[in-house]
């Protein structure tokens, strides 16, 4: 006998095969906690065998809910909203919900345009996405549903903002060189003006203090995210220190404008000189002359942990403070041990 049509199933007819009550059918359908895990996996094992497909639009008429999320960015064609937003739309499409997407394109108007739109379409909850992990304004107060904050920390501390751990991924680096018996390390970075230029070099400086190591060059190079300045910041560095055997760099962008310095001056990567970038963007870091090693900042992940606390306060819970979510190191050709003499 084949298996009858989910459009003729019911969650009665779950509860019927499994032996349970509708109620606990529909706990444990839910995932809630109150349902033994046999008896869970009873229900879940005659919804598969019934092809049950729960009604949405009922759960969300019983529960007051849409069912919708607003995801409000101000760069979705940027380098991090795109990674973020799948990680959003993977975890909410587990639980069969969706997304309201709107991009703001940092003006301020088009911002509160988009915030009365989604409440108008009475989103259950906002995710605000960042452009640069650093501080910005809390829009909490003209939203009266929960909001959680995602690569870019609200400045109000009663929101929760979900980070990137970027001091966390410096010492990373930073670790990495010094156990590969690299002892000239220097550091070549964005502008000073970025919060996350500034964490990245306060995590090498705590690995390198903690190693009885002093900075190459005496101090970190801030400048631009771009190759042009990491070519022209790498011939500065090995100008002022010839004696330089490895540098951390704050993207991959001026890792690979590094790494074209180095070669141009004759430098062997990694055996003169190791080299690790930041973010892992494979358009840099896995296409470069040398492979980079590079920090993942996991941008994905980011996503899927801002829907796990915006569920949180939409069960009832009331998050706040900020929560830095470790970053990993992807090790590629770019780095090695220092070669004995």
């Amino acid at each position: 006998m084949g298996r009858r049509r989910s459009s003729a199933v019911t969650l009665t007819d779950v509860a019927g095969l499994a032996g349970v009550s509708v109620a606990t059918a529909s706990k444990a359908l839910n995932a809630r906690d109150q349902v033994a895990p046999a008896t869970r996996q009873r229900v879940l094992q005659a919804a598969a065998e019934l092809s049950f497909q729960p009604n949405v639009l009922a759960k969300g008429l019983i529960s007051g809910r849409t069912r919708t999320i607003g995801l409000l960015t101000d760069e979705l064609g940027g380098r991090f909203s795109i990674p973020i937003l799948l990680g959003v739309e993977n975890s909410l499409g587990n639980e069969q919900m969706s997304v309201l997407l709107c991009d703001a394109r940092g003006d301020a108007i088009r911002r509160q345009h988009y915030i009365r739109t989604m409440i108008a379409r009475q989103v259950d909850g906002f995710i605000v996405i960042g452009d640069s992990n650093d501080q910005r304004p809390s829009l909490t107060q003209d939203i009266p549903v929960p909001v959680v904050y995602v690569y870019g920390e609200s400045t109000d501390p009663a929101d929760l903002s979900v980070l990137a751990d970027d001091e966390g991924g410096g010492r990373l680096a930073g670790e990495h060189l010094v156990s590969l018996n690299r002892r000239r390390i220097g550091h070549i970075t964005g502008p000073q003006s970025y919060r996350a230029a500034r964490d990245r070099a306060t995590g090498l400086a705590g690995v390198l203090a903690e190693a009885g190591l002093t900075l190459a060059g005496d101090r970190p190079l801030f400048g631009e995210w771009s190759q042009h300045w990491g070519r022209h910041a790498a011939r500065t560095l090995l100008t002022a220190d010839p004696t330089v055997d490895a540098i951390f760099c704050g993207n991959d962008q001026i890792a690979t404008g590094v790494v074209e310095a180095l070669l141009d001056l004759g430098r062997r990567i990694p055996q003169d000189v190791a080299i690790v970038g930041y973010d892992n963007w494979e358009v840099f870091a896995a296409d470069c002359r040398i492979p980079l090693t590079t920090v993942d900042l996991n941008m994905e992940r980011l996503g899927a942990t801002a829907v796990q606390q915006l569920f949180a306060a939409l069960d009832g819970q009331r998050p706040s403070g900020v929560i830095r979510q470790p970053c990993r190191l992807v090790v590629r050709e770019s780095t090695g041990p220092l070669p004995r003499s």
